[in-house]
């Protein structure tokens, strides 16, 4: 629904026989806009199940809890990340999850992962219905074994290309930023999402998508040939979200 430093949110959904599960990873727009959005897919917060939650960043929750209570949605997130947000949470039913334990929403499961970021106890998730899985990795500064090995085998991977190194070292920037953004609980460079992708499993991989550029240290075409340049196949195909529209829905 959109990506960046403006705002994120993704819409995950899974369909079996006459039941469809939509589930909302994050939500960084206030309602209207998030509205806005959904009706844009033909779609409205009461299809929602759920919203999920990564880490505490304005980012990423800046309307999670007031689109909570508009329509009454659950919001699962780590005990550290409710410890950060816990004066937002009034009336909204929260639930806790933590790396590796699934979350059965409806049709899906989602399973939370630790990555290294600077908030309380960040998480991302990979999400599946038993036949397909989505792998999302997002706000992590560096590349661990443990991220990689969680996001193996996924059929598609929303993955972070936050800046190019070169144009995050030129950029006006004061230093005390250029280090936290660059450092290991920052956010993965092109070359450092190259690498990730390059070490996971790549054996079902259909899709990868660009995610989280950063408007002023990266250009679309740069985190599209470092992609490529980590995919095991030209058949894997790449392409790049954006702030304001973000990619169009990821059929498996």
């Amino acid at each position: 629904m959109g990506s960046g430093s403006e705002g994120n949110a993704l819409l995950i959904s899974a369909t079996s026989g006459s039941t469809t599960t939509n589930v909302m990873l994050d939500c960084g727009f206030g309602i209207r806009e998030t509205e806005r959005r959904l009706a844009r897919l033909g779609l409205d917060g009461s299809v929602l199940s759920a919203i999920v939650v990564t880490h505490e960043h304005q980012d990423h929750v800046g309307g999670v809890f007031k689109f909570a209570r508009r329509y009454r949605l659950p919001v699962w997130l780590t005990f550290g990340t409710y410890q950060a947000l816990r004066m937002d949470c009034g009336d909204v039913e929260v639930r806790f999850c933590r790396d590796g334990d699934s979350l059965a929403i409806g049709d899906l499961q989602l399973i939370p992962y630790t990555v290294p970021h600077d908030a309380r106890e960040p998480v991302q998730y990979v999400a599946g219905d038993g036949n397909r899985k989505l792998g999302v990795l997002t706000d992590a500064g560096k590349l661990t074994d443990h991220l990689v090995q969680a996001l193996g085998g996924s059929d598609a991977l929303v993955l972070e290309c936050n800046h190019d190194r070169q144009m995050l070292a030129n950029s006006a920037y004061p230093a005390s930023l250029k280090r936290r953004i660059g450092g290991e609980y920052g956010h993965l460079s092109n070359d450092s999402a190259r690498e990730i992708l390059a070490a996971m499993d790549q054996s079902r991989l259909r899709k990868v998508v660009g995610a989280h550029l950063s408007t002023r240290n990266n250009l679309p075409e740069l985190a599209y040939a470092a992609l490529c340049g980590g995919r095991s196949s030209e058949s894997v195909e790449v392409t790049i979200a954006c702030q304001e529209e973000g990619f169009g829905w990821i059929e498996a």
